[in-house]
């Protein structure tokens, strides 16, 4: 009998050709081929959240690249987000997307406003997709953050070129005058001056984010994570510091300041009922002083409201809790370390058990990865910085943690040791 033809097999539906990849890239192979397999490293143990299967726990947080075309992704993008699903990790979310164009950080920012921003990003999809990684997005709004100069752009590197303030105005591609906040409360001195937002102001945003879901969904991203941390417009309504309203969206009373990021939540739940939903917080404000003052009052957002906006996500379907801290109060004062904020996530995964908690924050040793995951203080890693410089940290971990996973054909040659089986 003639032997059976070898072909390199493509990824079925892909748009273009690819090899076929089995298992997926990142994939711990079974332990019936690899007995070193029989107990995975939680790091390499799947995780299913409403019927999406991420096949490990290491994912690319959202990294602003200042680098879109009045919002729509370039190549750039597909490069560095395609990168990093030729690698190994479990889930990559694209980085904060505005809903509505003022709600750009800069204006180099990403956003999903319009349809014409579907096909830039449909691209990058099919090609992780075809990689066998699991993507989503953020969707965000800066409020009172917005309208600033790309980092390197207000002050470079080398220091040789400093803008005289973090602004960017008109005449190099901004809109002060279009900023907006939950009061009249500059982030700092050379930021925009906010202007408070109106109830029709409000309303306008959460249209946006349920629009923008809806354009989500025609991408086929797998999940999305709305960005409530940092700073930007949610986490200013979740603050004390930032949020003095009068009306039912603030004040002193936690309801009020928790009233429109809920609201907003629970519509995108509503719209994005069949797959996973995160929602970014910052754990706290690292501003000086308690949470709570002596008088009863809370002085400033921190680990205790944290988890009952925590709790409150949970009950409107919440899938993920990605925590983060800080970006909301210019003067903080932050001591890093590697994985520095993970205590934030443990927290929030003791009050919530059932809630599953991303850690993020200077996390860059696989073995501290591991332990953070292995003893219950968070259920996934997210990886930025660490990724940048190491964009094979995946597989990286796998080697150190004794772990054979799936490299992709093309880079086989170059992990061996992955695959070679004794």
């Amino acid at each position: 009998m003639p032997a059976e033809p070898c072909v390199n097999t493509p990824v079925p539906g892909a748009d273009q050709y690819y090899p076929l990849n089995t298992p997926d890239i990142g994939e711990a192979f079974p332990p019936e081929l690899y007995a070193r397999n029989k107990d995975l490293p939680k790091l390499f143990q799947p995780l299913t959240l409403k019927g999406v299967t991420f096949k490990n726990r290491i994912f690319v947080s959202p990294m602003c690249q200042y680098s879109s075309d009045y919002g729509h992704a370039t190549d750039w993008h597909l490069v560095h987000l395609g990168g990093y699903a030729t690698r190994g990790v479990g889930a990559i979310c694209i980085e904060a997307s505005a809903v509505v164009p003022e709600g750009r950080i800069s204006p180099e920012d990403a956003g999903l406003w319009t349809d014409s921003q579907i096909a830039p990003l449909q691209r990058i999809v099919n090609f992780v997709h075809a990689q066998g990684t699991k993507i989503g997005i953020q969707l965000a709004h800066a409020g009172r953050k917005a309208s600033t100069l790309a980092p390197w752009v207000h002050s470079n590197a080398p220091r040789t070129k400093v803008a005289k303030s973090q602004v960017a105005h008109e005449d190099e591609n901004g809109w002060p005058d279009q900023v907006y906040g939950p009061s009249e409360i500059p982030f700092a001195s050379d930021y925009p001056k906010p202007k408070a937002m109106t109830e029709e102001d409000i309303q306008y945003v959460e249209d946006a984010f349920v629009s923008a879901v809806e354009r989500c969904k025609k991408i086929g991203f797998d999940f999305i994570e709305l960005h409530m941390a940092h700073g930007y417009l949610f986490h200013s309504f979740l603050s004390p510091l930032s949020n003095v309203r009068s009306d039912v969206y603030g004040g002193p009373a936690l309801e009020n300041r928790l009233r429109f990021p809920l609201r907003a939540a629970a519509r995108v739940r509503s719209v994005w009922a069949d797959k996973p939903l995160f929602v970014r917080i910052s754990a706290t404000d690292w501003a000086e002083g308690p949470e709570k003052g002596e008088d009863g009052v809370w002085k400033q957002w921190g680990i205790e409201q944290s988890k009952v906006f925590v709790g409150e996500c949970e009950k409107i379907g919440v899938d993920l809790i990605d925590c983060s801290s800080g970006g909301n109060w210019a003067a903080q004062k932050i001591t890093v370390g590697e994985g520095y904020q993970v205590p934030f996530a443990e927290a929030l995964k003791k009050a919530h058990p059932n809630m599953i908690v991303g850690a993020v924050g200077m996390i860059t040793l696989p073995r501290s990865a591991e332990s953070f995951l292995s003893s219950g203080k968070a259920d996934v890693v997210f990886l930025a910085r660490e990724l940048i410089r190491n964009p094979h940290w995946a597989l990286t971990a796998a080697k150190e943690l004794g772990v054979a996973v799936k490299p992709a054909n093309q880079y086989e040659r170059g992990w061996a040791e992955l695959v070679i089986r004794h």
